[in-house]
């Protein structure tokens, strides 16, 4: 199975993300839904992932910040898939996203054929 991390500030998001698709159909199983970045990077450095998706904004440390810290492990993680979630869609937020090191966003709602590819 994938090890998928979800943090999201917002609880409905991520339980809404965790329990309404099919992750498990997909091969894919939630081990981490984070309220935070520092939540996601204190797992991942942790327990390690799959696949990791982030909210850009969020208190305590934002989805951006995050992504900086998990590239700089130096553990296997550093180099795993992150995927920027978030409403701000302009092509400058997109490469905000990139430039962070994400490599891919998805804009809300999450469509999670979106999300799969």
């Amino acid at each position: 199975m994938i090890s998928l991390v979800i943090a999201d500030d917002e609880k409905n998001i991520r339980e809404g993300l965790r329990d309404l698709f099919p992750w498990e159909e997909l091969g894919i199983a939630v081990t981490c839904t984070a309220a935070n970045g520092q939540e996601a990077l204190s797992y991942v450095e942790k327990y390690g992932a799959d696949l990791v998706l982030a909210d850009i904004r969020m208190p305590v440390m934002t989805g951006l910040e995050a992504t900086r810290a998990i590239r700089q492990l130096s553990h296997p993680d550093h180099g795993l898939p992150i995927v920027a979630m978030t409403a701000d869609a302009f092509s400058e937020d997109v490469q905000k996203c990139l430039d962070a090191g994400m490599n891919a966003h998805v804009a809300k709602p999450i469509d999670v054929r979106e999300v799969l590819r």
